[in-house]
């Protein structure tokens, strides 16, 4: 009996040590997962947050041939090449702005060529409109009253007060500009469509026409003043050639003396970088200015798409765990749903865009909208779309979730409640679903995830690489569903490949990348702080 006991025993500790190698390698796969997750994430964290630190401008003097060349910038990056002699030589890649005067931002210097190099603190870093940032030395302002030098001891106060007033003016310029004559026009444009439709007579349609062409050129002229008043003043600054360029205050966004700042003054220059990202729209195509567009575009799709699929999912995994007779269609029908997840996401944009855009758009335009025609209203690619489109990509993980969270429901709390008189509606409606909350949930929070982050269905249904305005906005009908919208993952692939300036788009794309990481972040942690609070306060009346 004992030799039993011990051959059993062995048996159970050989069984248990054979198995011991494959429990350590999953381990170790996890971890390998994580360390990839993880340094992936910190990769575009670092760069990310990188693009926004001001760097130290400094003065080289590089040799050309018999002459030599002032150039003024920063350096963004060192590389090393190989010279005709084939030994290595390390070259810096430097950020000299003034991108109007040289043609190129970006310029490549053989180390061995630079005879001097300094970091002078009259060094100024223009930030501008257009032609992306300016790099000088300030030499003075002129206005119409004077000029006044910048050794004066009031320069930088003038300076500084001069792009608050340029900021308010083009404020106040562009929201008569993009509001209140982008109102007058819409109404213009919507006289015409009602006097196709013969919902008003043509002396009418004349009479308002004429009033709102006067509104028109009033405002006009108005916007056209105050970018006039603007364009008066100049900023005179001396770039690293010698040469004077003017710069119309109405033109310049910001002034920072990196060379003269210290550590505090720098990160409040940083914080305020990363502000106007968030809150500007882009501009030199793409590679300048914000993301506002995109954020916003990216958070109301991924909303909508949520409710659209949540309540089809749900009723969809309702009907198949729990009215459906349990069968070979009701197998099939499952295999098809967990097959769909696995479909490529351009498959969904292509049949979005034949169903949605080309066949119930149409559709729509044709009964509702037909004096447009043929200018079509929601026979286009729009936010809309989109998010249908996207709804139906992610409809499985939310089906797949919730028939999980269902069946996890105890029977017997089934039972209990057709034994007290209740319907099974009413079971499912009181007890079932409040009970499985969680789980589906869960399910929704994947969908976000998945939808958030998908880019190839929206290029096919609706985004596009500027959207001039918003699908919300103060003009009736305030929700504009047909619209074409911006997204933050398309942002990433425009700017990565589609962008004129590789060089200057690369901070951006690891910029925007962090950001779009944080927006999925933060719907999820939204989401899950909702499914929590639903989860206490259903745990004691569902069971």
């Amino acid at each position: 009996m004992p030799a039993e006991i011990e051959n059993s025993r062995f048996a159970t500790t050989g069984r248990s040590r054979k198995g011991e190698p494959l429990v350590w390698l999953t381990a170790a796969g996890l971890a390998v997962g994580v360390i990839m997750a993880l340094g992936l994430f910190l990769l575009i964290l670092v760069k990310g947050a990188s693009s926004f630190w001001p760097k130290r401008i400094e003065l080289f003097e590089v040799k050309r041939g018999e002459t030599s060349e002032m150039i003024a910038g920063y350096v963004t990056q060192t590389q090393e090449r190989k010279d005709a002699e084939g030994k290595p030589v390390e070259e810096l890649q430097i950020f000299r702005g003034n991108k109007d005067v040289s043609g190129e931002a970006f310029i490549y210097v053989d180390v061995r060529d630079i005879v001097s190099r300094s970091a002078p603190e009259k060094l100024l870093l223009f930030e501008r409109l257009t032609y992306g940032p300016a790099i000088g030395e300030a030499v003075a302002i002129e206005t119409k009253d004077g000029r006044t030098e910048a050794a004066a001891a009031d320069f930088m106060g003038k300076l500084d007060a001069l792009i608050s007033k340029s900021e308010e003016i083009r404020a106040k310029a562009l929201y008569i500009e993009r509001k209140q004559i982008g109102k007058i026009s819409a109404e213009i444009e919507e006289i015409g469509f009602d006097l196709k439709a013969d919902r008003i007579t043509e002396a009418n349609a004349a009479a308002r026409k004429a009033e709102l062409e006067k509104q028109f050129a009033t405002l006009k002229a108005e916007a056209d003043g105050l970018n006039d008043g603007m364009a008066a003043t100049n900023i005179i600054y001396r770039i690293a050639d010698g040469r004077e360029r003017p710069l119309p205050s109405g033109q310049l966004l910001s002034v920072y003396t990196p060379n003269s700042t210290g550590f505090f003054g720098r990160l409040g220059e940083a914080l305020r970088r990363a502000w106007h990202f968030l809150k500007e729209d882009p501009r030199e195509a793409n590679t300048e200015g914000g993301v506002f567009p995109a954020i916003f575009g990216t958070v109301v799709m991924t909303l909508v798409m949520s409710l659209f699929v949540t309540p089809f999912g749900v009723i969809a995994a309702v009907y198949l765990r729990e009215y459906a007779k349990q069968g070979l269609m009701v197998r099939i029908v499952r295999i098809c749903v967990n097959n769909l997840a696995g479909v490529p996401s351009i498959v969904f944009g292509v049949f979005g865009l034949a169903f949605f855009v080309y066949f119930v758009g149409a559709g729509i335009d044709d009964t509702f909208y037909s004096e447009k025609l043929p200018t079509p209203t929601f026979g286009t690619p729009g936010i809309l779309w989109a998010s249908l489109t996207l709804a139906l990509l992610t409809l499985p993980v939310v089906i797949v979730a919730t028939e999980e969270a269902l069946s996890a429901v105890p029977r017997g709390v089934r039972e209990a409640a057709l034994a007290c008189g209740a319907s099974k509606w009413q079971t499912i409606q009181r007890i079932v679903l409040p009970a499985s909350l969680p789980g589906i949930l869960t399910g929704v929070i994947l969908a976000m995830a998945r939808g958030a982050g998908e880019v190839a269905p929206l290029m096919l249904v609706g985004v596009v690489k500027l959207a001039p305005t918003l699908p919300i906005d103060g003009i009736a009908p305030f929700i504009h569903a047909e619209r074409k919208f911006m997204h933050l993952g398309f942002h990433i692939y425009d700017l990565g490949f589609q962008s004129p300036d590789a060089e200057a788009a690369k901070p951006f794309v690891y910029a925007t990348a962090l950001l779009l990481i944080l927006v999925v972040v933060t719907l999820n942690l939204t989401a899950i702080l909702i499914r929590n609070r639903l989860k206490k306060r259903f745990a004691v009346s569902s069971f």
